[in-house]
């Protein structure tokens, strides 16, 4: 049998008796309640919409809302950051993978060299096989020529499993970068639909305090006819105009809380905040139903959650990774080609050479390097893990949390609109008593400010209550299917 048509038996031979080192990967025991505990008065949708979708900011019924999320998705640099990443960690699978397969080289080459020479006269001298020399009175100089034309093959096996752990650590961490482009994305989507909810509360409290302010200028008016009349003191019309000019102050206040809140989603979509403006309108998104969900899924639906879960897959590689230095490395090389000193005779069998052979090489002694790199990948493993469980943890917290927000958000509703309602009706029984003579205007101005600073409480709870709602969403994953191997996204100019 030639050394040719033994190599692939030898091969053969060779990844069969081939083993992986290192612990095959499992998944870090974590406690996962049955129920959440603040689940109960949870608002849950109905049963025909109860799971989560990737598109979950349509709940909200806001047209301007969904498009603002199909930009950011386009145009924000923070997810475009996220999704180069995500296409160099896939670059990085690809590049441990091409370790597994043998290396074909090729080179073509051609080289002059002289040697020698001296002073005095020259004489050139060509022979009839092309080569040429010099020489001189005071020494020789000769010059020659050399072709050569080869082809290489090496093979480094992966008899331990070196590079097979390499691409599997490689192709976990890739899959915890596109969970990490996942939970970007969500956290992004997050903040951009509290910030357009909180601006339409704006913009409900804005009219609101104009409206009160068209109110109260009427009150002065009223006041200084009477006044002038002589039924009110000048108390009465200074205690007016300083509710109106206070109302007034607290309308100019909120423009700049609605300019700062435009300039945040102006970023998130990608645009510059002078060229970009959201019109205000005259309704606010409901609180919508909420998708039911149990504990035990959210392993699988928080992308951040599973990005720690995939670092630790990393981490468990690695191990055998650093075991494999252990081990020797065997390496098949061979290589053939042609070499001469004349070009027309390269390709000629007196002028061929070949060689094939395995090589071994192991370090001998290290100094106790090895261990310590085994040791250092034992010990990333543990700190991934227990990173994993404090993600895990923290998670729950986070639904919880969020639950509980909601219920005693939804309580504390419901009693401050019975206080609302109350204010609304002392005020007018006060404006009729008033114009009726029988109380004073302060007594008017204080049940105003009561009833105004329940108006604008009660806004600002649903817009804590909406921005909660968001948050919760975003907790128990946000629609997210869980698939941390996506397609590589398309580049971007």
């Amino acid at each position: 049998m030639t050394p040719f048509l033994r190599l692939p038996t030898l091969t053969l031979a060779l990844l069969l008796a081939g083993c992986t080192l290192g612990p095959d990967y499992q998944r870090p025991t974590t406690t996962v309640p049955v129920a959440y505990r603040h689940a109960e008065g949870w608002q849950a949708a109905a049963p025909k919409d109860l799971e989560m979708r990737s598109d979950w900011w349509r709940r909200y019924d806001d047209p301007t809302l969904d498009r603002l999320m199909v930009q950011l998705n386009q145009r924000n640099q923070s997810l475009a950051q996220a999704e180069a990443t995500y296409r160099q960690s896939l670059a990085l699978v690809s590049q441990a993978r091409a370790s597994l397969f043998p290396t074909l080289s090729s080179s073509l080459g051609a080289t002059r060299s002289g040697r020698g020479g001296g002073s005095g006269s020259n004489t050139v001298i060509r022979n009839s096989n092309g080569t040429s020399g010099t020489f001189s009175s005071g020494g020789t100089s000769t010059i020659s020529n050399a072709y050569d034309a080869s082809l290489g093959v090496s093979w480094e096996l992966d008899l331990w499993g070196r590079v097979r752990r390499q691409v599997e650590a490689d192709r976990a961490t890739a899959q915890a970068s596109a969970a990490e482009l996942a939970a970007t994305r969500l956290s992004l989507q997050t903040q951009l639909a509290t910030n357009y909810l909180q601006l339409r509360v704006l913009d409900a409290q804005q009219r609101l305090l104009d409206a009160t302010v068209s109110a109260y200028e009427r009150s002065l008016r009223l006041t200084q006819n009477q006044y002038r009349a002589g039924i009110v003191t000048p108390a009465d019309v200074a205690q007016a105009t300083t509710q109106l000019k206070s109302t007034q102050a607290d309308a100019i206040d909120l423009r700049y809380q609605r300019a700062q809140l435009e300039n945040a989603i102006a970023v998130l979509v990608g645009e510059v905040p002078a060229n970009f403006q959201l019109a205000a309108v005259k309704t606010i998104p409901e609180l919508p139903p909420l998708p039911s969900a149990v504990p035990s899924t959210l392993l699988e639906r928080r992308p951040d959650i599973a990005q720690a879960e995939r670092q630790v897959m990393a981490a468990n590689a690695a191990i055998g990774v650093a075991e494999a230095a252990y081990y020797p490395d065997l390496t098949l090389s061979a290589s053939g080609g042609y070499s001469a000193s004349q070009w027309g005779s390269l390709v000629s069998t007196p002028n061929r050479f070949w060689s094939i052979g395995p090589s071994f090489a192991l370090s001998l002694f290290d100094a106790g390097l090895r261990r310590a790199q085994v040791e250092s990948a034992e010990a990333s493993y543990d700190a991934s893990v227990a990173g994993y469980r404090q993600t895990v943890l923290d998670g729950f917290r986070e639904v919880e949390d969020y639950l509980v927000q909601l219920r005693t958000y939804g309580e504390e509703a419901g009693v401050r609109q019975e206080a609302l309602d109350a204010a609304r009706r002392a005020l007018q029984l006060a404006e009729n008593q008033y114009q009726a003579g029988l109380i004073g205007y302060l007594d008017v101005v204080t049940l105003q400010t009561t009833a105004l600073s329940n108006e604008r409480t009660n806004l600002t709870l649903l817009g804590s209550r909406l921005s909660t709602s968001v948050q919760l969403i975003a907790a128990l994953g946000g629609g997210w299917d869980g698939n941390v191997t996506p397609p590589a996204p398309p580049r971007r100019p």
